[in-house]
Formats: C-alpha cells, sequence, structure tokens
C-alpha cells in the first residue's frame, strides 16, 4: 500500500504564501513523476505542476510565477505557492507514480498514488 502523506495547508489572507509538502514513506520501488492538483468547489480537478526525480517540471500557466515544485529527494515533493489569490482556495492533493514524467503529467490518470488532500482557503 503506497501512502502519501500532505502538509502545510491552511487559511492564508490574499498575497500570502504557503508550502505544502507531499512524502511517501515506506515506499518499496522508485517513485517516478510526481504532482501536485488541486480541486475547488464545484469544479473539476485541475493540475498544477509536476515534477521528475532528476528535477525536469512543468506548472500550470494559472500558477506561473507565482507556484514552485520541488524535490530534494525521490520520496518527497514540494509545492510553495506565494501571492495567494483568492481563485487558489482549493483542496490540493500530491500524486506518484513509478513512471516518468512525459506527455501525459497533466493528465490525473497517469497517476496511481494520490494523496488525502489537503485544504487551502485564501481569503
Amino acid at each position: 500500500h503506497v501512502q502519501l502523506v500532505e502538509s502545510g495547508g491552511g487559511s492564508v489572507q490574499t498575497g500570502g504564501s504557503l508550502r505544502l509538502s507531499c512524502a511517501v514513506p515506506g515506499v518499496s520501488f522508485r517513485l517516478g513523476c510526481m504532482g501536485w492538483f488541486r480541486q475547488a468547489p464545484a469544479k473539476q480537478r485541475e493540475w498544477v505542476a509536476a515534477i521528475a526525480p532528476g528535477g525536469h517540471r512543468d506548472i500550470a500557466d494559472s500558477v506561473r510565477g507565482r507556484f514552485t515544485i520541488s524535490r530534494d529527494n525521490p520520496k518527497t515533493v514540494y509545492l510553495a505557492m506565494n501571492n495567494l489569490k483568492p481563485e487558489d482556495t482549493a483542496v490540493y492533493y500530491c500524486a506518484a507514480t513509478k513512471l516518468q514524467c512525459g506527455t501525459a503529467w497533466s493528465y490525473g490518470g497517469f497517476y496511481p498514488y494520490w494523496g488525502q488532500g489537503t485544504q487551502v482557503t485564501v481569503s
């Protein structure tokens, strides 16, 4: 059983910052691509960012210049969020796969492993 543990969500004012973390403790195999998605109330899940084990990364246009994805070891990924806006309010999910990142890294179906989600509220 692969467990993704997210932390770092919370409530901030517009313009504030948060840093989300996602750890995958106890996994017995090498993780490949890891990503972040979000889902706002009454909206579809949206891809936010993804990163390969070697550091190659991509980020959605809606958050480019404000959010940064990073990975300091194969089992932990971060999402630094700056200049937060009310439209960033959502539940943020971490996702992982054994596969290497590629053209499918922005699709939820690419990732078989998901975290429980962490709420981010910007007011």
